[in-house]
């Protein structure tokens, strides 16, 4: 394997990574009412 190859593979692994913590952190049960509560509001009445 040449260096090119590693320099691939270590950034696809990064992005593999960063893609994890997104999803991690955006699906966290603390989180939920924050993501949902603009789709509630949406449907209120003015």
């Amino acid at each position: 394997m040449d260096w090119v190859d590693w320099a691939y593979l270590a950034f696809g692994g990064a992005l593999v990574a960063v893609f994890a913590c997104i999803v991690f952190y955006y699906y966290k049960p603390r989180r939920k009412r924050h993501v949902e509560e603009p789709k509630y509001r949406m449907l209120d009445d003015d």
